[in-house]
């Protein structure tokens, strides 16, 4: 069996300690343009709101995710994304999850912009000439994103996990924006290093990005430890953290 538990719910993005695992965009860091903590924990109705862009992948049955499908899609698709829209997405995530339900292996893109930006996002997303070639061969199964002819989810708490504090679900989209900005910035590093731009057909792609989900997945094991569990754990105040008895961390 993987050591990735793949035969069950796996959440990578969502948990307190994240399991962090693009053409090729660089990919700056950027401060939240449109929200700030101090001014708008709730967006006015009608206005701003939150978005997904999901992509559901293909996951024979017997086999292990294709976790590498997901770092092609940042790398291939999102990244341009996010750079050409940093001014109209105050704040952005990314989501992964493989389990044997409805859903599948879904990577998802979420983004908190007005309904018209949304729209624009939605259109260069689709009209990605890999992801359309992705799709006609059946790697993605179905791209699926939200209804902008209404703002359903106004509120920066909106996504969050409801049982949470409120203070928290308000200020967690913050810190997950800067987990899935330092993934990102590591895949699309990777990608680069390795040449990405010279591969052309898909299928030479998959197996590229094999090798860049290797790479990435070595820093984590090797880096993680200090460079994200140790600070995050010092800005706490190294205060010993409550792992509820069912089982609420997930690795």
């Amino acid at each position: 069996m993987s050591s990735r538990c793949w035969n069950k719910p796996f959440i990578v993005f969502g948990v307190f300690f994240p399991l962090l695992a693009s053409g090729c965009a660089g990919v700056g860091l950027h401060p939240p343009t449109k929200v700030t903590t101090a001014s708008t924990v709730t967006a006015p109705p009608g206005e701003m709101g939150w978005w997904y862009a999901r992509f559901r992948i293909l996951w024979p049955e017997d086999v292990p995710p294709r976790w590498h499908m997901d770092l092609l899609l940042a790398v291939e698709v999102l990244a341009p994304v996010v750079e050409n829209h940093r001014a109209e997405t105050a704040l952005w995530r990314i989501h992964r999850r493989a389990a044997r339900d409805a859903s599948g292996h879904q990577f998802s893109f979420i983004f908190y912009a007005l309904a018209a930006d949304a729209a624009r996002i939605y259109t260069a997303i689709r009209n990605n000439p890999l992801l359309q070639e992705l799709e006609a061969r059946g790697d993605i199964i179905e791209v699926v994103f939200d209804d902008v002819s209404a703002v359903r989810k106004p509120n920066l708490e909106d996504t969050s996990d409801p049982n949470w504090s409120l203070m928290l679900q308000r200020s967690w989209p913050y810190y997950i924006m800067g987990v899935s900005e330092l993934w990102l910035l590591l895949v699309t590093q990777a990608a680069e290093s390795q040449a990405v731009g010279s591969i052309q057909d898909p299928s030479a792609k998959l197996a590229f990005y094999e090798k860049v989900d290797r790479t990435v997945q070595n820093s984590w094991r090797h880096e993680a430890g200090h460079a994200l569990l140790h600070h995050l754990n010092a800005v706490f105040e190294y205060e010993p953290l409550l792992v509820e008895p069912r089982g609420s961390l997930r690795f």
